[in-house]
């Protein structure tokens, strides 16, 4: 299976670390979500990793380019950004007309990826995806969803003032070929997932529940929180000089403001 991570966002509620860094590379205890993300995907089950950039661009190249994981990972850039399905649909024959996953590398997640992908292929016949959930503390600033008794997906709420439950969407996918299909029908190069996609196959969405931990590192608080509940594995060797020689290049500020951030 291969896998896209949607990496080309500005992350500007993560302001000032975003004016160093691309979402991405936002570290968690000393590493880069990128590179956790690369190396769980890759040791369960994926074999390619395409990563699309945008805001910084050259710093995610520059880290790939002396990373471990240099000839497994495909990057493509993207000028004008294309939404989370447009990007799929630009980069379809990357995929080979099979299921691939597809992420937000800017979350910062724990899961068994083997699991995952089983579960996709044991979904109910009609499904054309897999959607991973959590249980959020924090219903109303999350899509909630209605399961009916197969796990399918029967509606979405998305950060409502009263939701329903508090299983929540983990923007975390694994997509059958025909998903891209029905994006190539809409006509168009800039397509959203979640409004575009989502709303087209409610009842067609099999699930996942990941139960070990998942958080949308979107704001400052929720990096500072992140390194406080999260214990980050150390990265490999290789992976590690080149985050260190990344650092460097941003400029000596970036150290002292991620300490400052963590404090505070």
């Amino acid at each position: 299976m291969r896998a896209l991570l949607l990496a080309a966002g500005l992350g500007t509620r993560l302001q000032p670390l975003t004016n160093f860094l691309p979402k991405c590379l936002v570290p968690i205890n000393g590493r880069p979500l990128l590179d956790y993300w690369i190396e769980n995907l890759l040791a369960q089950g994926v074999d390619e990793i395409l990563i699309n950039t945008h805001y910084r661009a050259t710093l995610v190249a520059d880290y790939i380019d002396q990373s471990s994981w240099d000839r497994r990972v495909v990057l493509v850039h993207e000028e004008h950004l294309l939404g989370t399905a447009g990007t799929a649909l630009a980069n379809r024959d990357f995929f080979r007309n099979e299921p691939f996953l597809i992420a937000h590398a800017d979350n910062l997640t724990r899961f068994d990826c083997a699991e995952f992908i089983d579960a996709h292929r044991r979904r109910p016949v009609d499904a054309a995806l897999t959607m991973m959930l959590f249980e959020t503390g924090d219903p109303r600033s999350c899509g909630i969803v209605d399961l009916d008794e197969k796990g399918l997906v029967q509606a979405f709420h998305e950060k409502v003032e009263n939701p329903p439950g508090n299983l929540a969407n983990a923007a975390v996918y694994i997509v059958e070929p025909s998903v891209v299909g029905f994006m190539a029908a809409l006509g168009k190069s800039e397509i959203d997932f979640s409004t575009e996609i989502i709303p087209h196959f409610v009842g067609r969405i099999s699930t996942f529940l990941n139960s070990a931990y998942h958080r949308d590192i979107g704001t400052i608080k929720s990096w500072t929180d992140a390194q406080q509940d999260f214990g980050m594995p150390p990265a490999l060797p290789q992976n590690a000089r080149a985050w260190e020689k990344l650092i460097a290049s941003v400029g000596s500020d970036l150290p002292e403001l991620m300490a400052n951030l963590t404090i505070k």
